[in-house]
């Protein structure tokens, strides 16, 4: 979670907040003790054994003088911020203090605002806690205004921890005093225009005279504020002579301190709400995040909160700059209501208008482009403006990817009537929803309906208790954050165990990419085994990605729930783990292998990483007898064919038997599969044609775009390469076609030839796109780079960052297939009679 106080923070509260934290900011603190509190881990502890008092030293060496000196001066520094924040407390307090008294008066009356009780409850020990602190400031101010090197003030901080025993006081009481507050704002319109805004007094030095703060943030100011003291104590330490009569003293003040908050700690909840279940429990936040919903046929991001017992559906309101942003509540469904409508129930549902591929691919790109033209504006120094236009300009192209790339359909439905939408990228993310709320659900719940008031202040908690801050696109983040990692991650999936029954067992592997998780691959199916062997290798395209994820299914063969919706995953989940992608470890040449335990089950497997300039490299083949690496002209003459018989057969068998298969050429095929059949037709084995019968299609699709990807130079040449760079963009129709045409005329003749055996070929397999889903905007961007990139020697001169001539160079050689797929059919015999396609030489 968030709850993170950096050792800081103190201090910036100091020259922050005389604008008062916006009451949005605040939420229940985790306190950390973690060990990096402790004195005894800081740099200056470590001589001081067991933490007892070092005996003193005597007198300090001339750099010991230095570094003493400029602890000393930090000290001065840490306590000034600490002073102010302190200032700002006490005025807070005052503020909370202030409505006191007259409302005491009031409750002797006929006409009370609040009884003697609730105001008993409500302002409980903050008239002890105000004097303790004025105490401790008035005597710490003159002594750090007053500052010289041999100024104590341990012991002020050891009587402040000393009295902590208020603090416990008044957490204890912490939750009814606000629950009370809440109830007397709601029944009594006076109280609640005073808890509205209380006036805190700003700092001596600063220019606002007053600021306005509800009731509810100063009551949480306390329980914020041991905290903070507790990391003064801290950095005060740090900066403490060893030697300093001072330094034994705040190293007991911050013992009781730390003492205090783990005893503290176990009695507050990081999640807490001021809103509680019809049972009178505290309604807590389980998770939240943004997800897609489908809403009257048009997609919308939606932030969704998943309380104790309902799930809210919220959206971000626009605010003007300055206002502390709110959520506005679209939707709320008690979880006692809600349930999982299966898929042959959900037929009635609107069905899911999924945005072809292309338009994702294509946008891909551009978010790519975009990327290079930022790095490079910072390599050049660019001006800050051009910058910030560009990534205005890349988040708003990572959102709408994020809006439209989920396919995957979450139905939501109301026992008393509405059904919601939501579509996701993942369906780990989706079963992560689903069982958090099962396991929510096994509770004894009740149903409710949330009155105006209470659906406002629930949907009011939801800003301070969110999770999740940011919309997962990549322009968030910050320029330090890792990037990810961008080329080919290997992944071989061996095996699992730990099944309790033999089942028809299958895995798949997401990553993210565009911050967001997507499936990126599929081992086929064990049947009926507990122990399944996959042993298959996939090469996964990372696009700035951090995890790797596995999903274990098993398989349904039920046809009644298969559903007619080609993105409904009717299969059970067995269990889902993921892994970070460390770029060291996973940056060497060799397999590292790996076991993820999920649900009892352990799924092994192992992977190594390939950056995307090595991936690029073609490399010609040190055996010229095969056919993988060897010039195509060499392959023809020695078979004496027009086109390769490797390039026929595999085409052959694609389209007898794998030409309706989903996204054919685009899901990968098992590399140990690819790898057999590459040797195969090296050693032109007799055996080809039983084992592509028997192959698995995707591998043989897989093998045909290897031949092409390893030809040493491209199939369209190197040598005419920037040709088509310069041809694809050209803008007058007319010379565009007599250009492209010339240039496939300048190709060699078994160049030129395989291109067009292969160009109808993809162009049948788009005919048939309502099954396969490979449109020819598909194919060209599998097929381009593969057709196109130029070798090694002719990249070398413009290859600078591998992303860099990634996104702009695929891009023109996408579109160079893709005007061919759009082309009329070409004919080898009427392109080299037709002399009108070259009248323009380039």
């Amino acid at each position: 979670a968030d709850f993170n106080y950096g050792a800081d923070e103190y201090d910036a509260e100091g020259n922050e907040e005389p604008k008062a934290l916006p009451e949005g900011s605040e939420t229940m603190p985790y306190i950390d003790e973690s060990p990096t509190m402790s004195p005894q881990l800081s740099a200056r502890g470590q001589d001081s054994g067991d933490g007892v008092s070092p005996t003193p030293t005597d007198g300090l060496g001339t750099g010991g003088e230095r570094d003493a000196g400029k602890g000393l001066e930090m000290r001065k520094l840490v306590l000034s911020g600490f002073l102010a924040s302190e200032e700002i407390y006490i005025n807070q307090l005052e503020a909370l203090l202030l409505p006191m008294k007259p409302l005491k008066a009031t409750a002797t009356t006929s006409q009370p605002v609040l009884t003697l009780q609730q105001i008993e409850t409500i302002f409980y020990k903050i008239q002890d806690i105000y004097e303790i602190h004025k105490e401790f400031y008035d005597s710490l101010c003159p002594k750090v205004q007053q500052w010289d090197s041999n100024v104590t003030m341990g012991h002020l901080f050891q009587k402040l921890a000393s009295q902590l025993g208020v603090y416990k006081a008044f957490v204890d009481n912490y939750k009814i005093a606000l629950e009370t507050a809440e109830k007397c704002s709601q029944s009594n319109y006076q109280f609640q225009k005073i808890s509205e805004e209380l006036k805190v007094k700003g700092p001596k030095d600063s220019k606002e005279s007053h600021t306005s703060v509800t009731m509810e943030a100063l009551l949480y100011k306390p329980i914020d504020r041991v905290t903070r003291s507790t990391l003064v104590l801290h950095d005060l330490l740090k900066h403490t002579p060893a030697d300093h009569p001072d330094y034994p003293l705040l190293q007991d003040a911050l013992r009781i301190s730390q003492n205090f908050l783990s005893s503290i700690n176990e009695d507050i909840d990081p999640r807490r709400t001021a809103v509680t279940t019809p049972k009178g429990e505290t309604r807590q936040l389980v998770k939240d995040g943004f997800l897609v919903e489908l809403s009257e046929g048009s997609r919308k991001l939606r932030h969704v909160f998943l309380f104790t017992d309902v799930l809210l559906c919220a959206k971000l309101k626009k605010t003007a700059v300055g206002k502390h942003q709110q959520y506005d509540c679209k939707w709320y469904v008690p979880l006692a209501d809600l349930v999982f409508p299966s898929p042959e129930e959900s037929e009635h549902c609107p069905q899911v208008h999924v945005i072809p591929d292309h338009e994702l691919e294509d946008m891909k790109m551009k978010i790519s482009a975009i990327k290079s033209e930022v790095q490079k504006e910072k390599a050049n120094k660019g001006q800050s403006r051009a910058i910030e236009r560009l990534k205005k300009k890349m988040f708003e192209n990572e959102f709408w990817l994020l809006l439209n790339s989920p396919a995957i359909p979450f139905r939501i439905h109301n026992r008393n009537g509405k059904s919601y939408l939501f579509l996701l990228s993942s369906d780990y993310e989706r079963s992560e929803w689903r069982e958090a709320i099962q396991k929510l659900q096994k509770k004894d719940l009740q149903a409710f309906v949330l009155s105006s008031v209470e659906l406002q202040v629930l949907t009011g908690s939801c800003f301070k208790l969110r999770t999740v801050h940011n919309i997962p696109v990549t322009s968030n983040k910050d320029d330090d954050e890792s990037p990810g990692l961008y080329g080919f991650l290997h992944v071989i999936v061996h095996s699992a165990k730990g099944f309790k029954q033999s089942a028809n067992l299958y895995c798949t592997l997401e990553v993210d990419s565009f911050g967001y998780f997507v499936s990126k691959a599929k081992t086929r199916v064990f049947r009926d085994t507990t122990e399944p062997q996959w042993n298959e290798e996939f090469e996964i395209e990372l696009e700035g990605s951090q995890s790797l994820r596995i999903l274990c299914y098993e398989k349904c063969y039920d046809k009644t729930k298969i559903n007619k919706d080609n993105n409904e995953i009717v299969d059970k989940i067995m269990g889902k783990g993921q892994i970070q992608l460390d770029p060291q470890a996973v940056q060497t040449k060799n397999w590292h292998m790996d076991v993820i335990e999920m649900n009892g089950i352990k799924v092994e497997f192992s992977m190594k990483f390939t950056s995307r300039d090595m991936s690029l490299k073609r490399t010609p083949s040190k055996k010229q007898t095969g056919v993988f690496g060897v010039k195509i002209s060499v392959v023809t003459k020695r078979e004496r064919s027009k086109v390769p018989y490797i390039v026929r057969q595999c085409i052959e068998e694609v389209e007898k038997r794998g030409i309706e298969e989903v996204g054919i050429y685009r899901i990968s095929g098992v590399a140990t599969d690819i790898q057999a059949l590459k040797a195969v037709f090296d050693a032109n084995n007799k055996d080809i044609l039983v084992m592509l019968s028997d192959m698995d299609i995707n591998a043989i699709a897989g093998t045909l775009k290897l031949y092409f990807r390893e030809l040493p130079e491209p199939l369209l040449t190197d040598r005419l390469y920037p040709a088509f760079m310069e041809g694809i963009a050209l803008s007058d129709p007319a010379a565009k076609e007599n250009c492209m045409m010339h240039l496939l005329r300048s190709l060699p003749d078994p160049n030129l030839i395989t291109f067009l055996f292969l160009l109808e070929h993809l162009k049948r397999v788009a005919e048939k796109e309502p099954i396969n889903k490979m449109s020819l905007h598909n194919l060209a961007t599998v097929f381009g780079p593969t057709l196109l990139r130029p070798s090694e020697g002719e990249s070398k001169g413009h290859l600078t960052l591998a992303s860099d001539i990634w996104s702009h160079d695929v891009m023109a050689q996408v579109q160079v297939l893709l005007y061919y797929l759009q082309h009329p059919p070409i004919s080898f015999t009427e392109l080299k009679r037709n002399t009108l396609y070259f009248s323009t030489d380039v």
